[in-house]
This record gives structure tokens, C-alpha cells and sequence, in this order.
């Protein structure tokens, strides 16, 4: 048993003390389907604070000889799995986690000031790991000059004995850009593990985890013997991707917390059709009895500053859409998995997109934010920004609107849009029926803190343009029709014709009509609100 070979099981024992501690155990298997075959090589990629190293630790727990798991495993639901004695403890554990040897100075390079960026690691955890090695395995004929991929290759040539592989926070020196020399040590290191052919038969199975997905190109080649699941797909690892919403609503359950107001604040992300909420922000939430933003003090802000205040053709606009509450159409192919190789909006928002910033519908191919938690630190990120300071006075603004509409102030409401459209659209996209609704909705921004905003919801006739549905207690709830060159009247006619009303039929407090239309040659909204006493 050793650090980094041959772990012992401490690190589960660790997290399933945890009151909070939830079950993730039949995550291994889906992984003992693949160990041995040639689809052993996994890259699973995850947002910060979704479980990546607690995934790792339970894995290491299950295959590791330094360890005996059985007791600790019996009363979770992999126990019963047919597959669970196949591989238990079993299998040799080399376990890395790249980010520690990153982040660790010895005492005399903290004395001299060493800068993390130019220090080569690579032959650090490489001596690290052999040194352990070889008292592990005398026969081998080890030394201290060995890479691990050559210590392995003397272990499996005299014993026949296979690894299993785990590196925590493979992408770490990507992510923090270091110098194409110290870059070039760990591509090597990568190439002698995953791409030698001579090994491969010693490795049983490789699980390596970062936030980004594997860097075409440079790394790439090679770790394309590796599968990749990502906060964009990760098919059959879908459900251990952060909490789903059944593992969410038994911990609300059991620690008497709110599921709706849970949802509220942290769902949105949808991962191959699973809910998926982020562990960090709900294991706080339930720990405090209070709902706020938890995730996202866990990085700073500026990393999502500083990239949608690039100067993309578009990004603007699209940023005050989706702090709205819209979607925006994205291609996440071109993004090269890189720090450095950013070429358009797209890239930025895919990076974002596995950084957790944004969420994605891989069916509509479009990026939302994806609740109140995260759309909070994007109006921190641009608060201060010359370029969103209408945005930002729109946004400081709503509170007054929502308290206008629910006093059936139509000309105040009216004034107040009039405002929204110069100081967050140009004429031309705002002639666009979904920017035009986005726009509202940013107007009425404030009212997120009242309501549950829907667009586009079926009714008993058609389609409401937007319905806000109040979970506030004594606030009533609004139905607002869009129009467009004709009158605000029509508007609210439609509303009334289309019995529109009839969506919110088991809400049982007052209803607001709003008919709203802009006219094109004035740039006027003119506004009608009716009050329906239920």
C-alpha cells in the first residue's frame, strides 16, 4: 500500500462519513463493462465541484490491492451488482493527481519565489511514483532512472500483472498554460503510457478526469485511444455527471428543504436528458438550510469575465439574450479544448459550456445559463463593463416595472420598455419575435425573484408568448401577448379568445393580461393590462 500505488480506501471512508454522502457507486458498473476490453480508456471531463475526485476515490477504492473494500461496500447499491466480486480489489492502482504535484512548492521553492508555470513536473510525479514501485514489485529489476511506463513494462513482463490507472486533473497544465517545453515533458509522459503498444496489454483500465475535454492536436494524438464524456455527452455516465433530481429531492426530503425553490436555483442542466444539479451547491444549500449562490464561489469571477468580454462579432448581444433567460444557437465543434485557441463566439461558449458557465441542449444545439445560481455571477461578470452599463441599468430597473404592472400602470410599463429596447437592442434585431421576447423578459428581470418566468407556454387555445407564475405568496400571476405593428388591444383579445388564462387554472390567485405591441415607425410599446379576480 502506498500514496500512489496501490491506495488504500481512506479517501471513500472520508466522504461516505458524510451525512450528505450520496450514492454513486454504480458508476463502477458501467466501468467494469469496459475494463479489459478495448474501450478501457475513459476521459471524463466535468465542471469544478461535480464529483470528478470523488469518482476517482471510489474507483481506486474498488480496484486497489492495498486495500480490502468489501465491508466498506456492502450497503451501497453496487453490492448487489453481478459484477461486483469480478473485479474487487484485484487489480494494481497507480493514482495521480497532476493538479497536487501543480500546486506543491517544496519549502525551498517557496523560499525562491519559483514560479508554478515553470516548473516541470512531469519527472517529479514520475519519481514519485516509481519509487514506490519498486519496493512493490522487487523482482522487476526497477530503478530510479525508469519512467513509470518502462517500471511497468519490467512488472508485466515478469509477473503478468495488470494496472488499473486513474489521473485526477489530467488537463491541469493545459488549463494553466505553461511553456511548450514543460508541456512537451507531460505529452511525453502521455505517449508512453496510452500510446505504447508494448504496454497496452499491462493496462486494465484508464480513468482520467479534467474539466476539459480532451485538446485536439497536441494531445489528441495521443489519447485517442480514449472515450470522452462531457458536460456536453456523456451517454452512459450521464447520471454520475453532478446529482440527478431524484438524488436531489430525497435529500430535500430528508433535510426539509424546498424542492421547487432547489429547482429554482439550482437546475437547468440537462446531460443526455438527465437533470443534473451541481453537488456542491445542494450539499451546501442542505448543510445550511438556505438557498444561495454556493458553486460559484468556488472560482473567481474574472474566468468568466474575461471571456465574454472578448470582442466576437456578436457575443454581446447574445450575452444580454441569454442573461434573459433566451437560448443562442451554438457550434461546439470548433473548439480546439485549448486555453489559447479561441476564434469565435462559438468557442467561447463551448469552453463555458464545460467550465459550467452555460448549459447545453445537444438536441437544439443551442447554450442557455442554466439557473439563477450561475445567472447571478454572469451579472457580477459584466456589472462594471462599459459595454453592458444598459444592460446593467435595465437589469437595476426591473424592480420598478414588475411593481408597475402588478398596479395595472400600463403608460409606466409602456415608458419602461420603450427604455429596455434602446438600451439593450438595435432596431434590427430587435424586429426579431424571439430577441423582442428575450428583451421582455430581461425588462421583467427582477420578477425572477418572484415567479417562474415560461416562455412560450401551451394554453387552451395557443401559445402564451410569455406566462409568469408567481411562487411568492399574494403576487398575481401574468400572462403577456406580443405584438408587433398592431395593437395592444389585439393583444390582450387574444388573450381572452384563446382563453389563455386556462394554463393557470389551478392557481387560484388574481391574473394579469398584458398586451404588449411595438410599432415599428414610432419605436413605441404601447401597453394594456387587465385584471382578472379569480
Amino acid at each position: 500500500m502506498g500514496i500512489y500505488v496501490n491506495p488504500n480506501n481512506e479517501s471513500l471512508k472520508i466522504s461516505m462519513n458524510s451525512p450528505t454522502y450520496v450514492d454513486k457507486s454504480m458508476l463502477i458498473a458501467e466501468v467494469n463493462r469496459l475494463v479489459c476490453t478495448e474501450k478501457r480508456f475513459l476521459c471524463v471531463s466535468r465542471s469544478r465541484r461535480f464529483g470528478k475526485t470523488m469518482a476517482l476515490n471510489m474507483l481506486c477504492a474498488y480496484f486497489s490491492k492495498g486495500c480490502d473494500s468489501r465491508e466498506l461496500f456492502k450497503n451501497l447499491k453496487f453490492s448487489k451488482d453481478p459484477s461486483f466480486e469480478k473485479y474487487l480489489n484485484k487489480f494494481n492502482v497507480i493514482k495521480l493527481d497532476v493538479n497536487s504535484f501543480y500546486s506543491n512548492l517544496s519549502k525551498k521553492e517557496q523560499e525562491e519565489k519559483v514560479d508554478r508555470s515553470t516548473r516541470d513536473i512531469t519527472p517529479i510525479f514520475n519519481g514519485a511514483v516509481v519509487k514506490e514501485l519498486i519496493p512493490a514489485f522487487p523482482a522487476s529489476n526497477i530503478t530510479e532512472d525508469d519512467s513509470i511506463a518502462d517500471a511497468l513494462l519490467k512488472i508485466y513482463a515478469t509477473t503478468g500483472e495488470q494496472f488499473v490507472v486513474l489521473l485526477d486533473e489530467y488537463d491541469v497544465l493545459i488549463r494553466e498554460r505553461v511553456s511548450e517545453e514543460i508541456f512537451k515533458s507531460y505529452l511525453n509522459f502521455l505517449n508512453a503510457m496510452f500510446k505504447n503498444d508494448n504496454l497496452a496489454p499491462a493496462i486494465a483500465m484508464a480513468y482520467v478526469t479534467g474539466i476539459l475535454p480532451i485538446v485536439r492536436d497536441k494531445v489528441q494524438s495521443k489519447l485517442n485511444v480514449f472515450d470522452e464524456y462531457t458536460m456536453r455527452d456523456s451517454w452512459s455516465l450521464a447520471e454520475f455527471v453532478g446529482f440527478t433530481s431524484a438524488e436531489v429531492q430525497d435529500l430535500c426530503q430528508e433535510y426539509g428543504l424546498d424542492m421547487d425553490e432547489c429547482r429554482r436555483w439550482y437546475d437547468g442542466y440537462n446531460i443526455n436528458g438527465i437533470e443534473t444539479y451541481s453537488p456542491e451547491s445542494i450539499i451546501s444549500a442542505v448543510r445550511r438550510k438556505k438557498f444561495k449562490s454556493y458553486w460559484t464561489q468556488t472560482g473567481s469571477y474574472e474566468a468568466l469575465k474575461n471571456f465574454i468580454l472578448m470582442n466576437f462579432e456578436g457575443i454581446l448581444d447574445d450575452v444580454k439574450t441569454m442573461i434573459a433567460g433566451g437560448r443562442i444557437p451554438v457550434d461546439v465543434n470548433s473548439y480546439l479544448n485549448t486555453m489559447t485557441d479561441f476564434h469565435s463566439k462559438d468557442d467561447v461558449f463551448t469552453y463555458l459550456i464545460h467550465l459550467g458557465y452555460l448549459a447545453y441542449d445537444e438536441d437544439a444545439e443551442e447554450c442557455y445559463i442554466p439557473n439563477r445560481e450561475v445567472r447571478d455571477q454572469w451579472i457580477l461578470s459584466v456589472q462594471f463593463s462599459p459595454d453592458y452599463k444598459g444592460l446593467m441599468e435595465l437589469v437595476n430597473s426591473s424592480k420598478q416595472l414588475v411593481e408597475s404592472t402588478i398596479e395595472c400602470d400600463s403608460d409606466a410599463v409602456a415608458i419602461a420598455l420603450d427604455k429596455a429596447h434602446e438600451q439593450i437592442c438595435n432596431n434590427l434585431n430587435y424586429n426579431n419575435e424571439g430577441t423582442f421576447q428575450a428583451v421582455i423578459c430581461l425588462a421583467y428581470f427582477y420578477a425572477n425573484l418572484k415567479y417562474t418566468i415560461v416562455k412560450e407556454l401551451p394554453t387552451g387555445k395557443g401559445v402564451a408568448d410569455v406566462a409568469m407564475i408567481p411562487y411568492v405568496p399574494n403576487t398575481p400571476a401574468l400572462i403577456i401577448e406580443l405584438k408587433r405593428n398592431k395593437c395592444e388591444k389585439t393583444a390582450l383579445e387574444q388573450i381572452r379568445a384563446k382563453n389563455y388564462g386556462a394554463a393557470l387554472e389551478k392557481y387560484s390567485g388574481d391574473l394579469l393580461f398584458v398586451g404588449v405591441n411595438y410599432d415599428e415607425q414610432s419605436k413605441e410599446h404601447k401597453c394594456v393590462i387587465e385584471k382578472f379576480v379569480k
